[in-house]
């Protein structure tokens, strides 16, 4: 099952998402998705409803979360070779190995729409990131490797847009990593039990230039490793979003770096879920 959040003649919906014919057809029970989330159990009976279908080119799909609950949780550095280009950028040594996942935040307060434009006003090394979202369903706390899968809802592709002058300049990833709508993110929520995450192709394009060309059987740290670990130190509530890091590819890791200019259009997509399109506008 694909769950989207749309605009339709100005009002928002949620809604199944049917790709492949083209439609969506409204869920009638709320139109914020984090309430969903939060009360699936109670409402997931009226999904399967017969409502009327919509043609896809009808209506405007729009982040499926709209404003998350908390700061987004990030991995950093959680492919082995965007771990050596961000070494190489940052002039530091990098031995091949990752012995710790690399967590930070990331203020999102209002998701962008996956076709959308991202207006930058505040940097000069613009970066673009595909990234594995990860949905958490219900609160979890201490879960094992084992039990880790049953508290995640679903999957979403995102683009961490990343201000690289930022990072190095306040040696810490927060600010640079969380400039005013610079998270894209959709085109919908895939339900953990409709897609194998462990081997998916993740890929991104700049003006259609393939820049980032991965899988996702190359994560260091995978989704059970991780909210198994993130559980033991703090309750993941339900509507938590976590973004799983970047493979290689990114802009900083061109000789010379090749940021982000204004007119740029950057393409995520990730194999079984779909594609985000963000045009870039340096005003």
């Amino acid at each position: 099952m694909r769950l989207v959040r749309y605009m339709d003649n100005g009002v928002e919906f949620l809604g199944r998402f049917y790709e492949n014919e083209g439609i969506v057809k409204p869920i009638d029970v709320s139109n914020n998705m984090n309430e969903l989330i939060i009360n699936f159990d109670k409402f997931k009976k009226y999904l399967e409803n017969d409502a009327p279908s919509i043609p896809l080119e009808k209506v405007t799909l729009l982040a499926p979360i709209k404003n998350p609950l908390q700061d987004i949780i990030c991995l950093g550095i959680n492919y082995l070779e965007h771990a050596e280009e961000s070494a190489r950028f940052k002039k530091q040594s990098f031995d091949g190995k990752r012995k710790e996942a690399v967590y930070f935040g990331k203020r999102v307060n209002e998701c962008m729409s996956p076709n959308s434009v991202f207006i930058n006003t505040s940097t000069k090394q613009l970066d673009y990131e595909v990234e594995l979202v990860v949905i958490i369903g219900r609160d979890c706390r201490n879960a094992s490797m084992e039990s880790a899968m049953d508290f995640v809802f679903g999957y979403t592709v995102g683009n961490d847009i990343s201000a690289r002058d930022l990072q190095l300049k306040h040696n810490q990833w927060y600010a640079g990593k969380s400039l005013e709508g610079a998270f894209p993110m959709g085109p919908c929520i895939v339900l953990k039990e409709n897609l194998d995450i462990n081997n998916l192709y993740i890929r991104s394009y700049v003006n259609g230039e393939l820049r980032q060309n991965s899988n996702t059987s190359k994560l260091i740290f995978n989704v059970p490793y991780v909210i198994a670990e993130l559980s033991s130190y703090f309750t993941l509530k339900a509507g938590s979003i976590i973004s799983m890091g970047t493979p290689s590819g990114v802009g900083m890791g061109f000789e010379p770096p090749r940021f982000l200019q204004d007119g740029d259009v950057v393409e995520c997509e990730i194999e079984g879920i779909g594609k985000i399109v963000t045009g870039v506008k340096f005003s």
